[in-house]
């Protein structure tokens, strides 16, 4: 048998042995990232709360729940407010006198609930979708915006657009109607959690957004587009409506939340 040489030997060690230079880089990057992580965690100042409960600190339980949530005058934030309450806003102020206006019937305040009750953020994501979705069409068509026929494309566009709303509204207002005592608790802001709009009135908005909706979409547009309106339509409302409630699975949840978007 042969015997290698003691410093061949060394290198061949070396050699099986040794560490690559991108995983001591990507370590090094690790520690970096770890070290800028917790000096950012140290020096960002705490969050306060929004609002809280009262008159006890611990939330209670769905079964519970019973009666409608109470607001501690602490809690309001010491700006400057409209008192308009709009989506979102946690001011007990603002939001009990919107529901007080609400249900002493002023219209300028029904229509103010209808508005947070289509959920307005998901309104622009619909139209910015939209656009962004139709302005790449028509660039991507060899001739489609100089050869376009914008007296019949636009008002077909608006009227499609109107139907996506009514949709939007349906799956957004359903959902709030069947998580009445869920949103009391995690969303109070929302116009049927907290009273701001009746739920016989939010039967009557998605009723009327989920019938309408289907109707001008296979009116004015070709049945392959309406085949597609009613798959997002009956994914978004299977998302909350039992017994089959997709929103339970978180998988299935995404998967709704993706394809109908």
């Amino acid at each position: 048998h042969s015997v290698s040489p003691p410093n061949e030997t060394i290198n061949k060690r070396q050699a099986n042995y040794s560490i690559p230079q991108t995983h001591t880089s990507n370590r090094r990057m690790m520690r970096f990232g770890l070290c800028l992580v917790a000096v950012i965690g140290a020096l960002a100042p705490a969050p306060s709360a929004a609002f809280s409960l009262a008159p006890s600190v611990r939330l209670p339980s769905m079964q519970q729940q019973k009666l409608p949530i109470q607001w501690s005058k602490s809690s309001a934030p010491t700006r400057k407010t409209s008192l308009a309450a709009v989506e979102g806003d946690f001011d007990p102020e603002a939001l009990s006198k919107s529901v007080s206006e609400a249900q002493g019937g002023s219209v300028k305040a029904k229509l103010r609930a209808l508005y947070k009750f289509t959920r307005p953020h998901t309104i622009r994501g619909t139209v910015l979708a939209s656009i962004a979705g139709t302005t790449r069409a028509l660039i991507d068509t060899p001739g489609a915006i100089a050869n376009a026929n914008w007296g019949f494309m636009l008002p077909r566009a608006v009227v499609g657009m109107v139907a996506l709303l009514l949709g939007n509204a349906f799956i957004v207002g359903i959902n709030q109607i069947f998580d009445d005592e869920i949103d009391k608790v995690n969303k109070p802001f929302l116009p049927v959690a907290s009273g701001e709009m009746s739920k016989r009135f939010a039967w009557v908005a998605v009723l009327f957004s989920g019938i309408v909706g289907p109707l001008i979409v296979k009116q004015f547009f070709p049945i392959f587009l309406f085949k597609l309106y009613m798959l997002g339509w009956f994914l978004g409302g299977i998302y909350s409506v039992p017994p089959i409630r997709t929103k339970q699975n978180p998988l299935l949840a995404g998967l709704t939340i993706a394809t109908v978007r």
